[in-house]
């Protein structure tokens, strides 16, 4: 399969990049850095993408930003930029890319952990997270041309754990690997509106 990977640069990107570079032909995209760059919250951004990578089989994202911080410190404003940036983002990918994923193709988005095990700080994070599941699971109904949607929800990565592990206490760091595999089940799977948690 051909399959764009947006974020392949990250944590959960060289994952996924490791997880499936052995049998398929990866277009890794970033916003810095990749084969092709782009702009999750540019709906031009998005397309010139697409128009620059021709037609795929598949689409995985692992990018969006969310904004860490106290309830009591959280605004409209700061707990938007996880709508804007992480849920709007991915669903402008899906959208945009309805009329370029081949048929029976599928779209994998990343949510994470702290929908369903919260963390102090993380209520952004949370309700961006849930804000995703519920956009897979309605969309996977009416999704044309027999293309799938799915939405990976890992844990904090082993990977990530020097930098972030403060942030989550008590949390078990799941292993790279694991989470890789799970885009694996998304993309060469048939599950469709599934919300594949990696705990």
């Amino acid at each position: 399969m051909r399959i764009i990977v947006v974020g392949a640069s990250g944590d959960i990107g060289r994952a996924v990049c490791a997880a499936l570079s052995p049998r398929h032909d990866l277009i890794r995209v970033g916003r810095t850095s990749g084969d092709i760059r782009v702009d999750l919250t540019d709906r031009a951004s998005v397309a010139a993408m697409y128009a620059q990578a021709g037609p795929v089989d598949a689409v995985i994202s692992t990018a969006g930003d969310v904004h860490f911080a106290p309830l009591l410190e959280q605004s409209e404003a700061t707990l938007g930029l996880g709508l804007h940036q992480k849920v709007m983002g991915q669903v402008s990918l899906v959208l945009a890319g309805l009329d370029h994923v081949t048929e029976g193709g599928s779209f994998t988005l990343t949510s994470g952990i702290l929908d369903r095990d919260p963390i102090r700080s993380g209520v952004g994070a949370a309700m961006a997270n849930g804000a995703l599941g519920g956009f897979v699971t309605g969309a996977a109904i009416e999704m044309p041309r027999g293309l799938r949607i799915n939405v990976v929800s890992p844990g904090l990565l082993d990977a990530s754990a020097k930098r972030y592990g403060a942030w989550f206490p008590g949390h078990v760091p799941v292993s790279s690997l694991r989470v890789g595999l799970a885009y694996v089940k998304s993309v060469e799977g048939a599950g469709n509106g599934q919300v594949i948690c990696v705990d």
